[in-house]
């Protein structure tokens, strides 16, 4: 295998970040992305056996993030997977990750900035998703530090919002603990959509991995951030699920558009609906900005290796980011947010998620026990749970996540005959 050693290539980003803001990007983009969008769609397929489906991709989420956290302190680039995949597996792979991540967190970018549209102007949700994203792009370009600044706030209103909803519910004398038992209604197919769709919402941590260049200390910050950001969102997401259980039941929430709304008003609480509504929006800000800086470092890091355009690696002398490949990435976000539909982008970006910790739970099989590599079975169990959830979402995702990895794969194999001449 090769030795890591930090790009030459392409000037490198300044250690700016310690474990508390790394954390604080993580839970941004995790809470943002799950808690407000993944429960209805999730209890539709799993009924009843929502908790189970949610203990399972926190299971997969798991895995991937101990196999991301222990190849990330080996490798403290930006890029994440795309960078493990490369060194551990070959060039193809990491390439192959790298892919699905852009093209699946573009996606998700649009379904996040249109979410913030729904709840805050229906009626012109495609323009304020554009105006959101503009917005937050001009963030990222003044500066990681002032971005996690953002995001620190916007997790803690998110937080006290969910804190509210949680009490409400749970306090309430509609709430009734018995619609959390599992039904006769469940099948196992429909277990696994759901926790493919949750998986969507524990997807976050991947943000801190590709940060890698802009931590302190990342062999020691990385896997405490992406640990306690995974551990403190689950506890999150089960306390939300009971409760939004407990006052809606199953039924009802697989046909709510928006749960969390629905179950303060169940609870004999209407006027917690406005708080709710706005926390959901500022909670998708959240995600939004976590997740335009996640994918303009993989679009940096395979800028570098010319995977992508080399103008794309250019890091802004004063700013110390990668400027031109966030500008990029937000105008591509901002056009697929003028015209894009949230079902869609969810189930697409879903797929090209799973298959990006796939190639990174492989890489993390390879580690040895020198380069404090995880338990074996922990890859592996990743591994499989990538698979087994990425072809148990809906039928469109999947045909389309395997027609867009396809795409890349020619592009880098019609690339590869450019270069080589063979």
């Amino acid at each position: 295998m090769s030795t890591p050693a930090p790009p030459s290539r392409a000037p490198a980003l300044t250690r700016r970040l310690g474990v508390f803001d790394a954390t604080v990007i993580g839970l941004g983009s995790m809470i943002g992305a799950g808690v407000f969008a993944a429960l209805a769609p999730a209890a539709s397929a799993a009924g009843s056996a929502l908790l189970p489906a949610l203990a399972l991709a926190a299971v997969v989420a798991y895995c991937n993030a101990t196999s991301s956290a222990r190849l990330a302190a080996r490798y403290p680039a930006s890029g994440g997977t795309y960078v493990y995949g490369r060194e551990r597996l070959g060039p193809f792979w990491g390439y192959l990750a790298g892919w699905g991540f852009v093209i699946g967190k573009t996606a998700s970018c649009a379904a996040m900035a249109l979410t913030v549209g729904s709840y805050l102007w229906p009626a012109q949700a495609h323009a304020v998703a554009v105006a959101a994203v503009v917005a937050l792009t001009a963030v990222n370009y003044v500066g990681v530090q002032k971005a996690a600044w953002l995001t620190r706030a916007i997790v803690a209103v998110v937080l006290a919002v969910l804190a509210a909803v949680v009490t409400a519910c749970l306090t309430s004398s509609t709430a009734d603990t018995g619609r959390w038992a599992v039904g006769t209604d469940v099948t196992f197919t429909g277990v696994l959509q759901g926790a493919g769709l949750l998986f969507f919402a524990f997807a976050g941590y991947a943000r801190i991995a590709t940060l890698g260049e802009e931590v302190r200390d990342p062999a020691r910050t990385i896997p405490r951030a992406i640990s306690t950001a995974l551990g403190i969102t689950l506890v999150v997401y089960a306390l939300v699920a009971l409760g939004v259980l407990a006052v809606l039941g199953p039924d009802q929430l697989a046909r709510t558009t928006a749960p969390l709304a629905d179950a303060v008003r169940a609870a004999g609480l209407p006027g917690l609906v406005p708080v709710v509504r706005a926390g959901a929006a500022v909670a998708a800000l959240g995600s939004l900005l976590a997740l335009i800086l996640g994918v303009s470092r993989t679009t940096l890091a395979m800028a570098r290796d010319r995977h992508l355009p080399h103008a794309l690696a250019a890091v802004h002398p004063r700013f110390q980011v990668p400027h031109r490949a966030e500008l990029v990435v937000g105008a591509v976000v901002a056009v697929l947010a003028a015209g894009t539909d949230v079902r869609g982008a969810i189930g697409f970006s879903s797929f090209g998620v799973l298959a990006y910790y796939a190639v990174a739970n492989a890489s993390a099989y390879t580690l040895t026990a020198a380069e404090n590599r995880p338990p074996r079975v922990v890859p592996a169990l990743g591994l499989a749970g990538c698979l087994v959830l990425a072809f148990a979402l809906p039928v469109a995702s999947v045909l389309w996540g395997a027609v867009v990895l396809a795409a890349g794969a020619a592009v880098y194999g019609l690339r590869r005959t450019a270069t080589t001449g063979t």
